[in-house]
């Protein structure tokens, strides 16, 4: 069995779909983030907001989307971890909240490490890397199955 580590160093850019990204800037500019065939990114300005914005867009709409990573990794949003029908249909033992001001909602039935991480474009994540590969691991000997999840 590989660790987490191990298996994002075996990771190949080449496997993964060709994705758009809409990104709102934190001046409250629109972009389309593009990846080409040829792994070279491009940003396409969709829309100039008048003013300055935040850099964040409101959605107030329930999002219970799991994305398997793996068997034993699942990435949601905080709406997907605070939905018990959600957690139980994908067996979910373990949630890695790494979510600012998101609280744990079932202590009782999963076992949590939250770590307070600002959701910002200009937020350091490295320093939390090891720590989450950590859980992660710990969860995947336990044959548990892990939910990431943050402010989204």
């Amino acid at each position: 069995m590989h660790s987490l580590a191990q298996e994002i160093q075996g990771f190949s850019k080449d496997r993964l779909k060709k994705q758009c990204t809409h990104v709102t800037t934190v001046t409250g500019k629109k972009l389309l983030e593009r990846r080409s065939n040829k792994g070279e990114g491009q940003v396409e300005q969709v829309e100039e907001l008048e003013g300055s914005g935040c850099g964040f867009v409101e959605d107030t709409s329930l999002d219970l989307q799991v994305g398997v990573v793996r068997p034993f990794l699942l990435l949601a949003s905080q709406d997907a971890a605070h939905d018990i029908d959600t957690l139980r249909r994908y067996k979910v033992s373990h949630v890695l909240n790494v979510a600012h001001g998101v609280p744990n909602l079932f202590p009782d039935q999963m076992v949590y490490k939250t770590l307070q991480i600002l959701d910002l474009p200009d937020t350091q994540i490295t320093p939390y890397l090891e720590e989450c590969s950590s859980f992660i691991d710990q969860a995947r000997e336990q044959d548990g199955v892990v939910l990431v999840h943050c402010n989204a």
